[in-house]
């Protein structure tokens, strides 16, 4: 295994679909979280617009396609995760309602203020928190308003030295940073708040922990899904020690009518 293989992004797309579509859940989440995320959000038309940016296989696209009487599109980029989220909705019966689209959050197929409701759980920090939100912002109408996660400083007191979180989360900063970001991009700040520990324990890394022996197997055990095998390990001891320090935050903006 002559390259390295330090972040899950070094890793072919082929071997993190097979890791990540096996999950119900591909980051840290909750439905409740969605649903308290989603009551922020006032003043939309009887059928509003969603897109779902990043949406793996559609555990929240489900819960704004259940909470919304409109369509949803949701986007990720790999053609594995939009077969499951197929799968998800017509299991669920929402097929209708939700069409799933294989394409990048960077060249994304939505016209300018065509979208009330712009979602991000977990995703935006593969395009960079501060670039997603300005992007992102022509395609919302005047009043749509723009919800995501983003990992994000939980406490006054410093982090050791972390190579972990310097290289897995380089923008990390504090939620009133955050907000200033959200402003300066051209949002109204209309809520944030934490997401509890649960969100990352119970329905994210549990379920990690018990699909790493299948996808090993999957695999043949080869020297590359061990390395990420490991990696996925590691991501979970870091937490476990300093979860208290960092955490995924929601921030949902509006766009100001114009």
């Amino acid at each position: 295994m002559s390259k390295e293989y330090n972040l899950i992004s070094d890793f072919d797309y082929r071997i993190i679909a097979a890791f990540f579509a096996g999950l119900d859940r591909q980051g840290p989440g909750d439905d409740a979280q969605t649903r308290r995320a989603l009551s922020f959000i006032d003043g939309l038309p009887p059928r509003p617009r969603i897109a779902d940016i990043g949406c793996g296989t559609g555990r929240q696209t489900a819960v704004l396609a259940s909470a919304l009487d409109g369509p949803v599109t949701a986007v990720d980029l790999l053609p594995e995760m939009i077969a499951g989220l197929g799968a998800r909705m017509q299991k669920a019966g929402l097929s209708d309602k939700v069409t799933g689209i294989v394409g990048s959050m960077d060249d994304l197929p939505f016209a300018d203020n065509s979208l009330d409701i712009i979602w991000a759980e977990g995703s935006i920090y593969n395009i960079g928190f501060e670039r997603g939100l300005t992007e992102w912002r022509r395609m919302l109408k005047p009043g749509g308003a723009i919800a995501v996660t983003e990992c994000s400083w939980l406490s006054a007191k410093t982090l050791p030295e972390s190579a972990f979180i310097r290289d897995n989360f380089p923008e990390i900063d504090t939620p009133s940073a955050k907000i200033r970001i959200l402003e300066n991009a051209g949002y109204a700040p209309l809520a944030h708040f934490i997401l509890p520990a649960t969100c990352w324990t119970d329905n994210y890394f549990d379920p990690v922990a018990a699909r790493i022996p299948g996808f090993l197997e999957e695999q043949g055990h080869s020297p590359v899904a061990v390395r990420m095998a490991g990696l996925m390990g590691e991501e979970r001891e870091h937490y476990r020690k300093y979860g208290t320090y960092y955490g995924y935050v929601f921030y949902i903006g509006l766009k100001p009518e114009e």
